[in-house]
């Protein structure tokens, strides 16, 4: 995994403990130029199949799931949910009119650590027809396409650039949408930042469970 520094450019999932700069292609990184042209999918509507709610140290957000069009994206989310893998792990990556970012990283005593053992990776979804607009929740991954863990993010304004282009440009999985707490993904990607996009004061994810 890497670290970036990037506005509107492909999301990787950050690790904590790295301190290396790579930049994916632009539009989603991974594939090969060589791999045939697939066209982008239709879009289709999200539709909400399962609910969590993440309390964080600035307030609730609810998260509506779509298992119909993004079912290994889910199943993977649910399983860190219910494990309570997410408690304690921060919001490591606020860009404004981007992303807020977190699901892997907690502070430590010298700093920010990757929040492991993860399940193993899964398979990338991007091409389910749901769009990264604003308020959704999409998988964060490394420039290698089938690399999502635990790292999600919640999109801050439309982000067109990070939806399934083709092979060679794959995006990222949107696998649901903020149903309530809207707010407060606002006011997470309202605090000031360090030069690496961490926030100055940590935002620190305290509880997330699955609510009917």
């Amino acid at each position: 995994m890497t670290k970036i520094r990037l506005r509107r450019r492909p999301l990787l999932a950050l690790a904590a403990t790295s301190l290396v700069l790579t930049l994916a292609a632009c539009g989603g990184g991974g594939g090969s130029s060589g791999d045939p042209v697939t066209p982008p999918p239709a879009p289709v509507t999200l539709t909400v199949t399962h609910k969590v709610k993440i309390t964080t140290s600035m307030g609730d957000i609810e998260l509506g799931l779509d298992h119909n069009h993004a079912p290994l994206s889910v199943d993977n989310f649910l399983k860190y949910v219910n494990d309570g893998f997410y408690k304690g792990t921060v919001f490591h990556r606020v860009i404004r009119d981007f992303v807020i970012q977190g699901g892997g990283v907690t502070r430590g005593p010298d700093g920010l650590l990757d929040k492991t053992p993860t399940y193993a990776p899964i398979a990338l979804e991007s091409r389910n027809g749901l769009s990264n607009v604003r308020g959704t929740l999409a998988m964060a991954r490394t420039s290698v396409p089938d690399s999502a863990t635990s790292q999600f993010y919640i999109n801050t304004v439309d982000n067109a650039s990070l939806n399934y282009v083709n092979a060679a440009n794959p995006g990222y999985a949107v696998f649901g949408q903020v149903t309530a707490g809207m707010d407060i993904v606002d006011k997470i990607r309202a605090v000031n930042t360090n030069a690496s996009d961490v926030p100055l004061v940590d935002i620190t994810i305290t509880d997330a469970k699955v609510i009917p």
